[in-house]
């Protein structure tokens, strides 16, 4: 059943990344017609939006697809992570679940936002992350999978990683379209590399306008940074039930509050000091790399570097 699911999983994203991408070429063309000037042109384009801020308007059956890739990736999920009575669970596992989510996510915003160059990011590393598992099986067994508190430890936690992890393909896609947008101030692009740099720009003129993807990006960390309270404070709960003790200072406890505090900094610096732009967008994914210590970097280290399971 499971290897079933594995291919099933694998050939939909498949589909959906090759639709991304063989469609580019007329989507890139009308973008390039919106921003086809010079360098302030162009840069209006990238503040107000080539891909405009409404839905992708994807054909029915684009949806459809989406749906029957999450419904056998988290299918895929359940199978390999509670197989009987047991939770199996790892590095491998968690990256699986994050992007499972983030896919959801992105599916979701599809409907309000343009959202296509992004796609042509999030199916391929969903499509590589839902198949880790088979090279990295070592998981380790949970014996405390069927109490109450820890399943809703579980979810609180995997949604939070799954917003963070879409906040973050949100930076880096900022952060590329920010330098596009300073670079329109040098002299234009010349010579053997044009072409490759006027392709990635178009394909940055198939997202919303940067500031629209400002306030998904922080909508998104708002979101996620209330769970990831949710997630302490269910964890500290959890620890406290089973080891008689609310506090175990470990690698995932300080990454996490480590991570924590560096989200509130973001959104308060958001809130009272205006912080946006470069500066911003790096601490996101600064942010964003400790919280993947927190859990997936220090199962990485103990499953396969010290192969301790």
């Amino acid at each position: 059943m499971a290897i079933v699911l594995y291919a099933l999983t694998a050939l939909l994203y498949c589909g959906l990344a090759f639709h991304g991408w063989a469609t580019r070429n007329p989507q890139l063309a009308a973008a390039g017609a919106a921003g086809a000037g010079v360098g302030g042109t162009t840069a209006t384009v990238l503040l107000q939006g080539g891909g405009g801020t409404r839905g992708e308007g994807r054909p029915a059956w684009w949806h459809v697809l989406m749906l029957a890739a999450l419904a056998s990736h988290g299918l895929l999920l359940h199978e390999t992570i509670f197989p009987a009575d047991r939770m199996m669970f790892g590095f491998a596992f968690a990256l699986s679940a994050m992007l499972w989510l983030g896919v959801g996510i992105y599916w979701i915003e599809s409907f309000f936002f343009s959202l296509a160059g992004l796609g042509l990011i999030v199916f391929p590393v969903a499509l590589l992350a839902s198949l880790i598992p088979l090279a990295f099986p070592g998981a380790q067994i949970l014996g405390y999978a069927a109490a109450p508190l820890f399943k809703l430890h579980f979810v609180i936690a995997n949604v939070a990683y799954g917003l963070f992890t879409l906040a973050a393909f949100h930076a880096f896609l900022m952060l590329l379209a920010e330098r596009r947008l300073h670079g329109f101030n040098r002299s234009p692009q010349a010579g053997a590399g044009a072409a490759p740099a006027q392709w990635v720009g178009r394909w940055l003129d198939l997202l919303p306008p940067l500031l629209t993807l400002e306030k998904l990006l922080f909508r998104l960390i708002g979101a996620g940074f209330v769970l990831l309270t949710l997630t302490i404070l269910s964890g500290l709960l959890f620890s406290e039930q089973l080891f008689g003790r609310a506090f175990r200072l470990d690698h995932k406890t300080v990454f996490a509050l480590l991570s924590w505090l560096m989200f509130a900094g973001i959104l308060a610096g958001r809130s009272f000091y205006g912080w946006r732009g470069r500066t911003a967008l790096r601490w996101v994914i600064a942010s964003f790399g400790i919280l993947l210590l927190a859990y997936v970097g220090s199962r990485f280290v103990i499953e396969v570097i010290l192969h301790r399971f």
